[in-house]
C-alpha cells in the first residue's frame, strides 16, 4: 500500500470522520503490509445507475470500477447498458461475492473481478472509470488518470472530487429513500480525460501557443477555447476552429465568414 492507512470501498463524504473512528476502533485500519478489512457500505442502486448514465455508458465501453465491492456497478453496466467491465477489489471475499452475483445476473461472460490494489493495477483499457474512494486514494490515482487513460475516457466519482482538476459536470441527486451510511443525498462528479494540447502549434500560416491545465486551455490571442477528450475548439481573429488533437497533429476546419477550410497544425516542442 502507498500510504500509512488504507481504505477501499464505499464511504459517504458526510460520514468520513465517523467512519474513520469506527474503523480504528474495530481494527480495520492498518499500516503498510498488514492484512486489513474495511466496513462495507453498498452504493444505492439508483446512484449506480446514475453514475453510469452520467458517464454516457454504451455497449462499446469497457467499465472499470476501482474498489468494486460486491460488483454492482460493473454488473449494472453489463445488464443495463450492454458494456463490458472489470472490478478491482482488495477484499478476496468481496471478489468471490461479485463473481457469484455476476453469475446470478447472467453477465459472467461480460464482466470480470480481480483481487488487487487499485493503486498499481492496469487501468489503461478502460473507457469509463467509476470510483467511490477516499480523497487520499483519489489523490494518488489522479496522476495516473491523466497520464494512463486515453483521451475521452470518462471518470465518475461518488462523493469525492479531485484536487485541482475541475469536474466537467457535478450533479447532486436526492435518493428515493435514506440509505444506510449514505443518508438521502449523493453528489456525483464527472471528468472527461483531455488530450495533451499544450505547446506551440503551427500550420496554415497560423502559430498558436497553448497552455493547459487538464481540460482548461489558454491560447494567446483566442477569445475562447475548449477541450473535451480529443475534441478541441477555439476562436481567433482569423476564424473559429473545430477539430481534434491527435498526438502531434491538430486537424479540423477553420470557419470564417460562412466558409470552412481544412486546417492541419503540427506541434513544435
Amino acid at each position: 500500500m502507498a500510504g500509512p492507512f488504507c481504505f477501499y470501498g464505499t464511504f459517504p463524504a458526510m460520514r468520513l470522520v465517523a467512519a474513520l473512528a469506527l474503523a480504528v476502533a474495530a481494527g480495520v485500519v492498518c499500516a503498510d503490509e498488514t492484512e486489513w478489512r474495511v466496513p462495507f457500505i453498498t452504493t444505492p442502486e439508483e446512484v449506480v445507475e446514475r453514475m453510469l448514465e452520467l458517464a454516457g455508458t454504451r455497449a462499446e465501453d469497457t467499465v472499470l470500477d476501482l474498489g468494486s465491492g460486491d460488483g454492482r456497478i460493473v454488473i449494472a453496466a453489463a445488464q443495463k447498458f450492454g458494456a463490458r467491465g472489470m472490478g478491482i477489489e482488495l477484499d478476496a471475499t468481496l471478489v468471490e461475492r461479485s463473481r457469484e452475483n455476476a453469475r446470478r445476473a447472467g453477465v459472467a461472460d461480460r464482466v470480470s473481478f480481480v483481487q488487487g490494489d487499485v493503486l498499481t493495477s492496469d487501468i489503461s483499457d478502460a473507457t469509463v472509470v467509476t470510483v467511490y474512494l477516499l480523497p487520499q486514494l483519489i489523490g494518488q490515482l489522479q496522476p495516473r488518470f491523466a497520464d494512463e487513460l486515453r483521451p475521452g475516457t470518462r471518470i465518475v466519482s461518488h462523493a469525492f472530487a479531485m484536487a485541482g482538476w475541475k469536474p466537467d459536470r457535478v450533479e447532486t441527486m436526492n435518493l428515493s429513500k435514506p440509505h444506510r451510511g449514505q443518508g438521502d443525498e449523493s453528489t456525483l462528479f464527472l471528468w472527461v480525460v483531455p488530450a495533451d494540447a499544450r505547446g506551440t502549434w503551427q500550420g496554415g500560416g497560423l502559430r498558436l501557443r497553448i497552455q493547459q491545465n487538464y481540460q482548461q486551455l489558454e491560447i494567446e490571442g483566442a477569445k475562447r477555447a475548449s477541450l473535451s477528450g480529443a475534441d478541441i475548439s477555439w476562436e481567433i481573429a482569423e476564424g473559429r476552429f473545430r477539430g481534434r488533437v491527435e498526438g502531434e497533429r491538430m486537424t479540423g476546419e477553420l470557419l470564417d465568414a460562412g466558409s470552412a477550410q481544412p486546417l492541419v497544425l503540427t506541434r513544435r516542442r
